[in-house]
């Protein structure tokens, strides 16, 4: 409970510490998801002092708040220049709008589509099934209908022909990625375009993963085919400045190649007695925090200063990849073609879960991802620059985490647990079993130091089952505290 008389300054800050003790380390390149470190002396303190001096400052009025705008307008600039934008360009009066993340930039672009064709009264979308989770969250949110185009399970990627047949006279998006989140491989984003264009529906290219740091790769000689303003056909893009380009949490930014398409994704609203309200985003008050944030990192940081990140990242990334091929019964998914290193196995005998949490005990903190049609269980990295100065040690901890999760074996779930997995539907799951099954599985105040159990039973379950276990289990984390 909130107490009577305050808590002193350095007190409050003391309890914040020791609660920060307790998550997974952001610097030190040990952590291959959630967060984006470049290892760059001095970044933090910038944007944190930059964020400071915005904090309070409220977007919801940009003549109120100039600076703001002045900032935002930058951002998108920078963005939209970065990815075949701007005068001269095949893209010369590209826009765009500064969001607090790539989920939101996704809404907004799926929004924007739909509202462009109010005739419609039942709009579809069409989505490779490897498209972030986001353009699910929008279909939901937004009642538009999801059409997932499935993916070829050696090269992860959706055939052109796919999207074209799955375009419908309802659709008013199709989306493709560049990279995809879960495997970090490239859609064939100008295929994609082509029979977008053709049909006459939007085309986004949810690059909020590699949007930023792909251009500076190709610099470096990496083949990076066409996937932004270049590409005819191409009509949105999200970029999240919080991924490569190292931005504090959460600045994404949404790009269309004309202010035309982006005029449906503004909401005004006049029909009360306050303020007429205008908003390009989703938020009506936003702090400038964030903002202020990404624009010192991305003026501090420079073209140099990317590109010598984009190179250590590039490095890092062949350098896990070389360690992966050196272990018996490890396959990559796919050969790295941004900053994703994914594996999976093909020992029976070297459980991945198992193995995730073996890294986890040797400091390295890796994402697992389950099984999703013909594909297999993995090991995802995201690969940032701060990883550079330890991935030689990867190596030989992969090396020992593997014997030892080959010396633990299998998870083996008790045969009354599958069999529920198998057998239960969502609308069966009582208060009762929920209970059950989280202290079966060790979910009692927080999560248990080893996951391979809960992830065996996840990979077990069917993808309805699966959502509401964990909206279950997580309901279980979150309670109040009194």
């Amino acid at each position: 409970m909130i107490d009577e008389n305050g808590v002193p300054a350095e007190r409050v800050l003391d309890e914040i510490r020791q609660l920060r003790a307790q998550d997974r380390p952001v610097h030190g390149g040990r952590l291959f998801a959630y967060v984006y470190d470049p290892g760059v002396a001095g970044l933090d303190a910038l944007a944190g002092a930059a964020h400071a001096t915005s904090a309070h400052v409220n977007g919801l009025d940009p003549t109120a708040f100039p600076s703001l705008l002045a900032m935002e307008n930058w951002l998108v600039g920078a963005t939209g220049g970065l990815l075949g934008g701007g005068p001269g360009s095949a893209a010369p009066d590209v826009v765009g709008s500064v969001t607090s993340g790539g989920t939101e930039s996704l809404i907004l672009a799926v929004k924007a589509a739909r509202d462009a064709h109010p005739e419609l009264t039942a709009p579809r979308i069409v989505v490779p099934a490897s498209g972030h989770a986001a353009f699910a969250k929008a279909a939901h949110l937004l009642r538009v209908t999801l059409d997932t185009v499935g993916v070829d399970p050696a090269t992860l990627r959706p055939s052109v022909a796919d999207v074209a047949a799955a375009i419908r006279p309802e659709t008013v998006l199709v989306a493709c990625s560049a990279p995809s989140y879960a495997h970090g491989v490239i859609d064939p984003v100008a295929g994609i375009a082509e029979v977008a264009a053709a049909a006459g529906v939007r085309c986004h290219v949810d690059a909020c993963f590699g949007g930023w740091t792909l251009p500076y790769l190709r610099r470096l000689g990496v083949p990076v085919p066409p996937f932004d303003f270049t590409v005819d056909g191409v009509t949105s893009i999200s970029v999240d400045l919080h991924k490569y380009a190292y931005a504090p949490k959460g600045v994404s930014v949404l790009l269309h190649r004309d202010a035309t398409l982006r005029a449906p994704q503004f909401f005004a609203y006049a029909d009360w007695p306050g303020y007429t309200m205008v908003n390009p985003v989703l938020a009506s008050t936003r702090s400038g925090g964030p903002i202020a944030a990404a624009y010192a990192t991305l003026r501090h940081l420079g073209d140099d200063g990317y590109l010598r990140l984009a190179a250590a990242t590039r490095d890092a990334v062949g350098c896990l990849a070389a360690a992966v091929r050196g272990v018996d019964g490890l396959r990559l998914m796919a050969e790295p073609e941004s900053t994703v290193v994914c594996f999976t196995s093909t020992d029976p005998a070297l459980d991945l879960f198992v193995l995730v949490d073996e890294l986890t005990a040797r400091g390295w903190h890796t994402q697992p991802q389950l099984r999703y049609a013909d594909l297999p269980a993995s090991v995802h990295l995201t690969v940032t620059a701060s990883v550079a100065p330890r991935v030689a040690e990867f190596g030989p901890d992969l090396a020992a985490a593997v014997a030892a999760a080959r010396r633990a074996g299998p998870v083996e779930l008790p045969a009354e647990l599958l069999a529920l997995a198998g057998s239960l539907t969502p609308a069966a799951l009582t208060p009762e079993l929920i209970g059950g099954l989280a202290a079966g599985l060790g979910l009692g105040a927080g999560p248990p130091d080893r996951m391979a159990m809960v992830n065996t039973l996840l990979d077990a379950a069917p993808a309805a089952l699966r959502e509401r276990l964990l909206v279950e289990f997580v309901g279980l984390l979150q309670r109040p505290t009194w």
